[in-house]
């Protein structure tokens, strides 16, 4: 470890991580395909949006006259749909046209009045009150021709793919998945399903990277668990190098006699830090294997997860340039006290509930880094900078899982 940095800050960790990126390939997929994946160009719209002006409302359109008073009666001349062919009309003063919402306006329009705000008798109409030009939708009002709407970098949510289709993209490019292989490591870890001996436990770590890595936008690889032994993690991470774009190791990364994953990383890999200012997760391990990125986790199931949304998914998203997935932050009062630190985040769980007053932040559960239920019944991470009181009534930042 000689010259390496050595238990620093969270933001001193993330920085020296975003230096070592992944790979990154592009896929040009289907947009039915698309959702959640991220945006590797940026989008110029193919079309004005709307790409004619019409009508936003069912009724008739005319032709705006300031001078006219109202009640006022027209002369019905044709009817505008807004799906099909329709008959060229050309409105002159004096007529007007019953349209549907969406309908393209007639030539000589440029108001609608909404039908329940007219009579109709025969061929004729009465407006009981004036047109609206605000009620038709203008060409390019939305989106103009050859605008980029969607920038590189932006993750596709449902309503970014529908705008895809609304700028006339059938396919787009987008960053593809990252393999990120989780390799648990431990003598004592059996698979969900077996009998357990005395001593043993069930391994959890992967499954919940897992699913953190897929909630991130990535594919994860799961490997079994790899006992004890510098030739066993050699020989996975191997493995894990000549399949993935990334590694996640779980355990092995502290000062114990068979942490290996430490010790291997510092005798035949490439470390760039090891320790970081959090609690609970402090022993986070940064580097590379054979010139594969790869995190050394904490083997605590709380600790693990807490390390991943401080330090592997920020690390995600800086790699694409993505705008999410991501936590968000709300101003919260502790109603129980949270025990700090001097030189730490503490990131304990909490329950938050909407008052009036605002956001309240309640510690129902003990808070050992290895009671994963804690976590799991958890809706935020308490933000407590170092020297922060922790005190119940104190006002303090909440990271919203």
């Amino acid at each position: 470890m000689d010259g390496r940095p050595y238990f620093i800050t969270v933001e001193e960790a993330q920085t020296i991580t975003f230096q070592t990126p992944p790979s990154l390939n592009v896929d040009t997929i289907p947009i039915d395909a698309g959702s959640n994946r991220v945006l590797a160009e940026d989008l110029p719209s193919q079309v004005n949006d709307p790409p004619f002006d019409n009508s936003a409302m069912d009724g008739f359109a005319c032709r705006f006259d300031p001078e006219a008073t109202y009640p006022l009666t027209l002369e019905i001349v044709g009817l505008q749909a807004a799906s099909g062919v329709n008959d060229a009309i050309d409105v002159k003063a004096g007529q007007a046209v019953r349209i549907m919402t969406g309908a393209p306006m007639p030539p000589g329009t440029d108001a609608i009045l909404p039908i329940e705000r007219c009579n109709v008798e025969g061929n004729r109409v009465t407006f009981m009150e004036a047109p609206k030009p605000h009620f038709v939708r203008k060409m390019g009002e939305n989106l103009k021709k050859d605008a980029v709407a969607l920038t590189k970098g932006m993750q596709l949510t449902p309503s970014r793919i529908g705008l895809c289709a609304t700028m006339g993209y059938a396919t787009v490019p987008v960053y593809r998945r990252l393999r990120i292989g989780i390799v648990s490591t431990g003598d004592e870890l059996k698979s969900p399903g077996e009998s357990l001996k005395h001593g043993e436990i069930y391994e959890s770590n992967s499954f919940g990277l897992a699913g953190l890595v897929e909630w991130s936008g990535h594919e994860p690889v799961r490997f079994p668990a790899v006992a004890d032994s510098m030739e066993a993690l050699r020989t996975t991470l191997n493995e894990a190098k000549a399949t993935c774009d990334l590694i996640l190791t779980s355990g092995g990364v502290s000062m114990g006699e068979f942490d290996y994953v430490r010790r291997l990383m510092e005798e035949e890999g490439d470390v760039h830090f090891w320790r970081m200012k959090i609690r609970p997760g402090s022993p986070p391990l940064f580097g590379l294997w054979d010139g594969t990125p790869l995190f050394g986790l904490p083997g605590n199931p709380v600790s693990s997860h807490v390390v991943f949304r401080m330090l592997v998914a920020p690390y995600l998203r800086h790699a694409l340039g993505s705008d999410g997935p991501k936590e968000w932050t709300v101003r919260a009062k502790l109603c129980d006290p949270v025990k700090s630190t001097n030189d730490c985040v503490t990131l304990r769980r909490v329950t938050l509930t909407s008052t009036e007053e605002g956001m309240m932040a309640h510690q129902p559960r003990h808070q050992g880094s290895g009671n994963l239920e804690s976590l799991a019944s958890a809706s935020g991470l308490t933000l407590l900078q170092p020297g922060q009181s922790g005190e119940a009534g104190e006002w303090i930042d909440v990271l919203v899982l």
